[in-house]
């Protein structure tokens, strides 16, 4: 720890820094080759590589630990599935393997996941590994930047602050595309940070090349942090003005290629030739950029507006919103200390020159932090807990480096003796907050915060001074495990197993449910947000919890995946579990009979909100005479259970918010007459936003289609013809499948259309 204690606030020598020039000496004369020399100043402390390497192998258990018992989210799952099984649906991110509607983000996540999936087999850890590999990236990004800057022991805290970020750990035991989009901006942020330090081009091009793919894992979202690098570049890179501007409008260049090669892709193929472009209001690349993942997620608006009313998952959109209720113990523990970290590191570096890296780290991970933090607070849109982990490496570096300017400054200078301790003294308050929120879950963890922070301060005015440099190492690594301890509880709550409620995709989350403004301050979440526009709240929650619960993940690996997107769980904050294809349908697929998404949600149709009976999968499959699609159903919830247990492509016909203008009467009558269509589902709640197109596509199908009974399928439906369910119903007629708590399936041949 002497490298985290030293009285004298100035930099560490580093490989990238240049040396100082000393007074020239007399050259000695050569030791013997026996004879041991001193380590160089700059030669990492014995400590550091294994200290870093725990906190890969912690994180590494954190992420992985019981993955197989974690719910997915069955969107993406399903959509992976679909990429193992054609190429095409693999490039644009469909959601079915026929290219009808694609999920609602572009494809980049899809891609890695598909790719690990085709060479592996499809299941669990298969889907997952790329994931959990970047996410044991972005912490050893991160602890590479911060010992470049400082060194290693704020590299070191570093990595363990994000390493036990509650909402990181969460998400990065998901397949949501959040994991590869924070070690894509992070990379980024990184290699900007070298540019600026070695005033070179080919760091710049990288960092654009990084957030013009992280642009293509959740578009604007990835776009967050670009104005802290570009001011960061602008102002304290080594080259002369013009040559930065020069440089900068080259990582333009890059930056646009990078991003948009995919939207420009599908725009030159013909709309009759791709699938409709979820999320958007035209079946086009660029709506989705502009509106659903756009400017609609933070300014709010109907439909595919990126959605209205998001605080139910977060709060009231609002400067304190980090720190409500849901949010608190998901990100908020170390905010208070990094702000002052933040500032005080910029205090300390006072009139350094222009080109000063410290400084400039500072004001990249600070910008990073301010602007995550400010697009979340007031986010008026669909706002869910797990973006806030984008947060995290903000929160990590200023905690590691500007904590250790703040050490620095308390042994050398009595006026910052009282600055670290009382950040340190807030930061252990704060943690006794969100401790005591959740009441009645470890509640000897908040006196035991208190009383060994109190220790630690106490140690660090006794040992501030004099030779006493280890017990001071012991004092700041006492604080910094009363800083970390809440966070690692609700941590290791995830694969533990031991929080309220249980990890879903739905809406990921840490620790024990603590706040009422969501769907989820603890684990998993739960209730309904309102249902689809134009289709009744309460409906759409029973819709999507039709599906039971997720899969505890069977032998082979097979994904889970509760039925959710980030857009999804507008609609339901718990939705139902996935099963894997049947035997033969996909690499690495465990045969299955029924379970989770595959269990018969009742009487009618054998249909729910999230699944079908194996006996109506199975008529289905016997049935199909060659369509290429075996089912059409009105959102992507259903579709997705039903890709995941059948194994085949499964039509959305109005996609996730159930207001995409994917399916119209003239493109039914199309797929039914070319037979590549025969059977679609009404009814069964979240039919869409009651369009003219879901109006005209629903009377036709009822007047010219030929219901299925449950006798066709079921041999148990003999003396039940009149079920009792009030999820679903067989009843033939169009007045009863017109109810959007009913369900029935229909048969349409070419001799249908007229």
């Amino acid at each position: 720890m002497t490298s985290a204690t030293d009285p004298l606030p100035h930099p560490p020598a580093s490989t990238d820094r240049p040396r100082p020039t000393a007074t020239p000496t007399p050259t000695p004369t050569p030791a013997p080759p026996s004879t041991p020399t001193a380590p160089p100043p700059d030669k990492a402390p014995r400590w550091s590589l294994p200290a870093f390497l725990a906190i890969l192998v912690l994180a590494a258990v954190l992420y992985g630990w019981n993955l197989s018992g974690s719910g997915l989210n069955s969107f993406y799952s399903a959509a992976v599935l679909s990429g193992t099984q054609s190429w095409k649906a693999w490039f644009f991110g469909s959601l079915d393997a026929g290219n009808f509607l694609t999920v609602d983000k572009p494809p980049f996540a899809l891609m890695v996941m598909g790719l690990s999936c085709r060479v592996f087999g499809f299941g669990t850890w298969q889907m997952m590994l790329p994931l959990i590999l970047t996410a044991l990236g972005t912490i050893w990004i991160l602890h590479s930047s911060v010992k470049r800057v400082w060194d290693h022991g704020a590299a070191a805290v570093a990595a363990l602050v994000l390493a036990l970020t509650p909402i990181t750990v969460a998400i990065n035991r998901d397949n949501n595309p959040d994991t590869l989009l924070v070690f894509l901006m992070v990379g980024g942020a990184a290699l900007a940070l070298r540019a600026v330090h070695n005033g070179r081009l080919l760091p710049l091009l990288g960092s654009a090349v990084c957030f013009g793919l992280a642009f293509n894992t959740k578009m604007l979202q990835g776009y967050i942090a670009l104005p802290a690098v570009f001011a960061v570049y602008l102002y304290a890179a080594k080259p002369r003005l013009v040559k930065r501007l020069v440089n900068l409008a080259a990582a333009a260049v890059v930056l646009a290629v990078s991003s948009f090669w995919w939207a420009a892709a599908v725009s030159l193929v013909p709309a009759d030739e791709r699938p409709y472009i979820g999320g958007s209001t035209d079946g086009t690349a660029w709506n989705l950029i502009m509106g659903y993942n756009g400017l609609g997620r933070v300014l709010g608006g109907e439909g595919n507006g990126g959605g209205g009313g998001g605080g139910g998952f977060s709060g009231t959109a609002g400067i304190g919103r980090m720190f409500n209720d849901t949010l608190g113990g998901q990100i908020s523990w170390l905010i208070p200390f990094a702000a002052v970290a933040l500032v005080g590191g910029l205090v300390l570096c006072g009139r350094a020159p222009r080109t000063d890296l410290t400084r400039a780290a500072l004001v990249m991970w600070g910008g990073w932090t301010a602007l995550h933090y400010l697009t979340f607070a007031m986010a008026e849109g669909t706002m869910h807990p797990y973006y806030t982990t984008a947060l995290a490496p903000g929160i990590a570096a200023l905690c590691g480096g500007g904590g250790l300017m703040l050490l620095r400054a308390f042994r050398a200078d009595r006026r910052w003796v009282w600055v670290l301790p009382l950040a340190l003294a807030v930061t252990a308050g704060w943690a006794i907050v969100l401790l005591r929120r959740a009441s009645g879950w470890n509640p000897w963890l908040w006196p035991a915060v208190g009383v060994v922070m109190a220790l630690a301060i106490t140690g660090l005015f006794v040992f501030r001074s004099g030779n006493r440099a280890r017990l001071l190492a012991a004092s700041v690594a006492a604080a910094v495990v009363a800083s970390v301890a809440g966070p690692a509880a609700y941590a290791w709550s995830v694969p533990s197993g031991s929080a309220a409620g249980a990890m879903s995709g739905t809406n990921p989350t840490a620790g024990p449910t603590t706040g009422s403004g969501g769907f989820g301050g603890g684990a998993g979440g739960g209730g309904g947000r309102g249902g689809f526009p134009g289709t009744g709240g309460e409906q759409a929650g029973q819709d999507a919890q039709a599906g039971g619960q997720a899969d505890g993940g069977r032998p082979g690996g097979t994904p889970p995946g509760a039925a959710t997107d980030d857009a999804a769980t507008d609609d339901a904050a718990t939705a139902p579990g996935g099963t894997a294809p049947e035997s033969g349908t996909a690499p690495g697929g465990t045969a299955t009979g029924g379970g989770p998404g595959g269990a018969a949600m009742g009487g009618g149709g054998g249909m729910g909100g999230g699944g079908a009976s194996t006996e109506l999968l199975s008529y289905l499959k016997k049935n199909q005479d060659g369509a290429k699609w075996l089912l059409a159903v009105s959102s992507s919830q259903s579709a997705a259970q039903l890709i995941l247990s059948s194994g085949e492509p499964v039509i959305s016909m109005w996609g996730w918010s159930g207001s995409d203008n994917a399916m119209t009467l003239a493109r039914l009558k199309e797929l039914v007459k070319n037979g590549e269509l025969h059977y679609i589902q009404l009814g069964g709640g979240g039919m869409g936003g009651g369009s003219t197109a879901t109006s005209e596509v629903t009377e036709w199908v009822q007047k010219n289609g030929t219901a299925v009974k449950e006798s066709d399928y079921s041999t148990s439906s003999s003396t039940t013809s009149d079920s009792t369910s009030t999820s679903t119903s067989t009843s033939t007629s169009a007045s009863t499948s017109t109810s959007t708590s009913e369900s029935t399936v229909y048969r349409l041949d070419a001799s249908d259309v007229t």
